[in-house]
């Protein structure tokens, strides 16, 4: 049995509030409207479409939006992004609790901002920079925060151009994630025996090494088509 992956990347408005002279480190007066989703993207490991929704979706139904998302995620095994961690999945939990949605079926979390930062040394592991850093591609130029705020009065354009925005988000999420896989501590995709556990290819090799676990001698195996090493089930006592 191969579990499902959930590619995505929510974008969302930032807080309105008060604030007194300066720029930078404001102690807030008072928040005039709480930071919502504006629209999310996503994608199945192993299908081919990527798909967004956003507010201008369900005709600016912030309820609706969030819902659409909580089917995703109850659907979900594990689900991966970029900073995932600490920001996306916080973000829909926060979305889900306010709506009064229970929460969704247990799933795994893989996040590549942390795996970046956790198994490498990059000079940076944002998201675009990493794409260019491994020559698999960038972000798309949207102009920065001016978008933003056309989707937040509700332009019709610039919602079009955030979901595309969205969409390129998780082509590079995708494409980073299988570069850095075999790196990773992962979820076990897989559960069947004798296949690689991390990308579920049946494409295995016995490479010689064993690792010990507990008195145990286990062999390891690597994965010929994502390189992953692994040890079956199956443990010989020496």
């Amino acid at each position: 049995m191969k579990l499902k992956l959930l590619f995505f990347d929510v974008e969302t408005a930032p807080n309105l509030s008060y604030h007194w002279f300066g720029k930078h480190e404001q102690e807030i007066i008072e928040i005039v409207e709480e930071g919502y989703m504006l629209s999310f993207a996503y994608k199945w490991l192993g299908e081919k479409s990527v798909k967004s929704y956003s507010l201008a979706t369900f005709k600016g139904n912030r309820k609706k939006l969030i819902e659409k998302l909580w089917e995703l995620f109850n659907e979900a095994d594990i689900v991966c992004g970029h900073n995932a961690k600490q920001f996306d999945v916080k973000w829909a939990n926060r979305a889900f609790v306010f709506y009064g949605l229970t929460p969704p079926s247990p799933f795994k979390v893989v996040d590549t901002l942390t795996e970046a930062r956790t198994k490498f040394k990059f000079n940076s592991n944002r998201l675009n920079d990493l794409g260019t850093y491994l020559k698999i591609g960038n972000k798309l130029e949207t102009g920065g925060f001016p978008l933003w705020k056309r989707c937040m009065a509700g332009d019709k354009k610039a919602f079009a151009l955030m979901e595309k925005y969205n969409r390129q988000d998780i082509v590079l999420l995708e494409k980073i994630y299988l570069r850095l896989r075999p790196y990773m501590n992962h979820p076990k995709i897989n559960i069947e025996y004798g296949q690689c556990e991390n990308c579920g290819s049946k494409s295995v090799v016995k490479n010689g090494a064993h690792t010990l676990v507990g008195g145990f001698k286990k062999d390891q195996y690597q994965c010929k088509d994502c390189g992953h090493w692994f040890s079956p089930f199956k443990k010989y006592k020496i």
